[in-house]
């Protein structure tokens, strides 16, 4: 499972989730690529089960880039525990996905092929997302 092999601070206040992606929101090294529409904590045991739906459903074939990394450490106090004594322990790891992060590309095999896999590792994830594809830029800027 995907962490930090390690971090400067253990624990992490919660944060905020507002605004839309700006950065890794094209498809750069795939043909195909699954994009979050939803922000939310995405968990590395989520981000692993989409992976290995998307592995199964090309057979070996092609290649597939995983574009988040769950870096961010989820605390929680244990069950019938009283308010109080500090921070919980870290439970689980996540990643911050904001809306129009790519989270997953696939190249190397057939449209169908592809578009399958990437909506199968949808049904792993939280929230609502969409497959897009490659823009290519033909020409100069400004045509």
């Amino acid at each position: 499972m995907l962490m930090p092999k390690r971090v400067k601070y253990r624990k992490q206040h919660r944060g905020r989730m507002t605004g839309k992606e700006s950065r890794g929101v094209d498809v750069n090294f795939g043909d195909y690529g699954l994009q979050a529409l939803e922000p939310a904590w995405v968990s590395a045991r989520q981000i692993e089960a989409a992976r290995r739906a998307i592995v199964h459903h090309m057979r070996r074939r092609g290649t597939y880039w995983v574009r988040v990394f769950p870096d961010k450490p989820i605390t929680s106090k244990p069950a019938e525990t009283r308010m109080g004594k500090g921070k919980g322990e870290v439970e689980y790891w996540a990643a911050v996905v904001r809306p129009g992060r790519v989270m997953f590309e696939v190249a190397g095999i057939d449209d169908e092929i592809a578009r399958e896999a990437l909506r199968l590792a949808s049904h792993k994830l939280p929230i609502r997302t969409q497959i897009i594809t490659r823009i290519e830029y033909g020409g100069e800027a400004g045509e």
